[in-house]
């Protein structure tokens, strides 16, 4: 298992594909973009995602699908509401042996499935990953010290592919809890637009602690409902990576939140967002999860009331 394909070349696939260079792998990146192949190729350099890092010229950028389809291990990494076109270009070329590894994190607006459950649609017998945890693409990029979930539905196999990636900078942490592990990385979005309006309002490091620990509580309510388990919320996938995106600038989600704070119209940031904030389309699934389950998120359903029923921000700082 040598040879690793990213399926999506964006800044977070980018850091992937360096990840596993670093440890030892041939690494093939596929994109849709011409551009973006021809710099990753050319110049060494994904220009537009991850601007100012150097990529060695081992690691080969394509266009083709077939191509990319060639390989050991095939890590997923669209945004999670191109999931299911990404899943149906590659459909009758990848292997039913040939395991996959979800790096997006969210729920699917139209059918509120998890990104797993999207995936097995089109590919009912491959091995199936979850890659998840506190993580900038630029961290990893720039060789910081990183340490992620991967997580499968049996353990020996999350235990063998984290082996193969792991390098000195980049750690990955076997499990075997698919479930709790989408559901920590798609939901601590909504908690982290909660954060960044909590500081664009100026409401104290008080305030965000609790909107922290409140949402993580009710997203390991939600996971544990859907068959998670509890310790899962506990580490990496669950308070590492609320933590990070909810506290950290770099947080495009608290960044979001931070806007909506500070006053900017919702209807403004939604048209003129360049990057993809995916806690918005999240919230809809995770509502939608909760009363299925019948699990109480007071927190994502104020939530859900500011970003679709034209709820106020005073209303959301009211309830929480």
């Amino acid at each position: 298992m040598n040879h690793i394909s990213v399926i999506g070349a964006g800044a977070w696939g980018t850091a992937l594909g360096l990840a596993a260079f670093r440890a030892g792998r041939k690494v093939t990146l596929w994109s849709i973009s011409p551009d973006e192949v021809d710099t990753i190729n050319g110049r060494h350099e994904n220009v537009y995602r991850l601007p100012g890092i150097a990529l060695d010229p081992s690691l080969h950028a394509t266009l083709q699908v077939q191509e990319a389809a060639l390989a050991d291990i095939i890590v997923l990494v669209p945004p999670a509401q191109f999931m299911r076109s990404t899943c149906q270009t590659f459909q009758k070329t990848i292997k039913p042996d040939v395991p996959l590894v979800i790096a997006s994190k969210g729920i699917e607006v139209d059918t509120c499935l998890l990104m797993s459950e999207v995936v097995r649609e089109f590919f009912p017998n491959n091995p199936l990953l979850v890659l998840s945890g506190p993580s900038f693409a630029s961290d990893v990029a720039q060789k910081l010290p990183t340490a992620v979930a991967l997580a499968a539905e049996k353990l020996v196999l999350s235990q063998k592919i984290a082996d193969l990636l792991t390098s000195s900078h980049f750690h990955l942490e076997a499990s075997d809890d698919i479930i709790g592990t989408q559901v920590g990385g798609a939901c601590k979005n909504i908690i982290a637009i909660a954060c960044g309006i909590v500081e664009g309002r100026d409401l104290g490091d008080n305030a965000r602690a609790a909107v922290v620990s409140r949402g993580l509580t009710e997203i390991a309510r939600l996971g544990c409902s859907m068959g998670g388990k509890l310790e899962t919320f506990l580490g990496l996938a669950g308070v590492g990576d609320i933590t990070l995106t909810s506290l950290c600038a770099q947080s495009r989600n608290k960044s979001f939140g931070l806007d909506l704070g500070r006053g900017t119209p919702l209807e403004e940031m939604l048209a003129s967002k360049k990057t993809l904030t995916e806690g918005v389309y999240t919230v809809s699934g995770a509502v939608t999860l909760a009363k299925k389950h019948k699990v109480d998120m007071p927190l994502t359903f104020a939530m859900y009331q500011l970003l679709y029923e034209r709820g106020t921000v005073e209303s959301l700082i009211e309830k929480l």
